[in-house]
């Protein structure tokens, strides 16, 4: 380990040991944050989600006074079963000036930095305060940022600037698109297959459907602005998972579609929600003609507000002056800063590690990386004085 990063492997170390996949409980990961920040001197408060499994932690460093500056980031990670490892995804590994394990890059880096730079949080001192805001069940569609923003509200003085620590490579992300996850279940009538006109396939009817997101996606293609920043330039959808049928000579009379729609910051999810929901109606009206029993139902999983650039937003001015970044970026993926937005934050997304990395097997984040979030840290505290 590099005697400069000693600290900040420490604590990564510390961080990718729990195995924190969003199947599992953070609860132990949790605590040993809440305890750390005890040993610092600084009071944390615990959220659970409705089962208790699943927690995460909010503290506050500074002045009690509105007007400070919020780290987020989230605990729960992806799993690694299937991948090829060299080396123990759940140890941290040092490799020729990378360090391996997973949640290293997304997002345990991050929130590693952000815990050994409290002492000098605490002795600075802050005359605007510092928060730190860890979630949860980030990776299955942003499933902890409301009881996190409701908590935040409630119990704290309002932040100006929100810092989500996402892998960017230190470049400042002002925007990124939104997300909406939907499930499709199309429910027909059985028969056999030597009597079609009996039934009501329900394979046949979703088959209308896919084709839709396959149209739908052709004319955002044909609309797409090269100069919008995103890559690709225009609102992308697809239905990723299908089951359906249970023999080659019966009428299939349930089918079941996952659907990943993310669309531009200039859109919404209530339009594009809308626009499918004319579309079964469509298809649900032929099949009902058929057999009046026959029934589509579509289930909104996940809705992700997109991160909007923001004309002089405070986030991204203050992000540029503690990285030097002047670029302009966007990115495709989904993350909590859209909420933050949402919720009436100034919001940017900058952190340690290439998004390439997150969720590949190998997940490393280098010691570059992890010098210049020191360095990053250390002005925010800095600036905050």
């Amino acid at each position: 380990m590099a005697r400069d990063l000693e600290a900040t492997l420490g604590v990564l170390e510390k961080l990718v040991a729990f195995p924190t996949v969003s199947e599992c409980s953070n609860r132990d990961l949790i605590r040993y944050v809440a305890d750390f920040l005890a040993g610092q001197g600084v009071e944390s408060r615990v959220f659970a989600d409705e089962t208790g499994e699943k927690e995460g932690l909010i503290a506050h460093i500074g002045p009690d006074v509105a007007g400070g500056v919020l780290l987020s980031g989230h605990t729960d990670v992806v799993p690694v079963a299937g991948q090829d490892w060299r080396s123990d995804p759940w140890s941290l590994t040092e490799r020729d000036g990378r360090f391996y394990g997973r949640g290293t890059c997304d997002m345990k880096g991050f929130l590693a930095l952000a815990l050994v730079a409290v002492p000098d949080m605490v002795a600075a001192p802050l005359r605007r305060p510092i928060q730190l805001a860890f979630s949860y069940d980030e990776e299955i569609g942003c499933r902890g940022s409301a009881a996190m923003i409701a908590a935040l509200q409630e119990q704290y003085p309002r932040a100006e600037v929100v810092i989500v620590g996402e892998p960017t490579l230190w470049r400042v992300v002002s925007g990124h698109k939104g997300g909406i996850g939907l499930t499709t279940e199309i429910v027909g009538k059985a028969a056999h297959s030597s009597m079609p006109h009996l039934g009501v396939s329900a394979i046949a009817h979703a088959t209308g459907l896919i084709d839709w997101h396959g149209r739908m996606m052709a004319a955002c293609r044909a609309d797409a602005d090269p100069a919008s920043g995103f890559d690709p330039p225009h609102s992308t959808l697809q239905v990723g998972t299908i089951q359906g049928g249970l023999a080659v000579n019966i009428i299939p009379d349930v089918c079941r579609f996952e659907t990943d729609i993310r669309f531009m910051p200039r859109e919404t999810a209530e339009h594009w929600i809308s626009a499918y929901g004319e579309a079964v109606r469509e298809v649900e009206a032929v099949m009902r003609a058929e057999r009046p029993e026959a029934r589509i139902v579509v289930t909104t999983a996940d809705v992700i507000p997109a991160l909007v650039p923001e004309e002089n937003g405070r986030a991204e001015q203050l992000a540029r002056q503690l990285t030097g970044d002047n670029s302009s970026n966007r990115v495709s993926y989904q993350t909590e800063a859209g909420h933050f937005q949402a919720a009436g934050h100034s919001t940017i997304v900058c952190g340690p590690g290439d998004i390439a990395q997150a969720h590949q097997a190998d997940e490393y984040v280098s010691a570059d990386q992890l010098r210049a979030g020191q360095a990053f840290m250390a002005r925010l505290i800095e600036s905050c004085r």
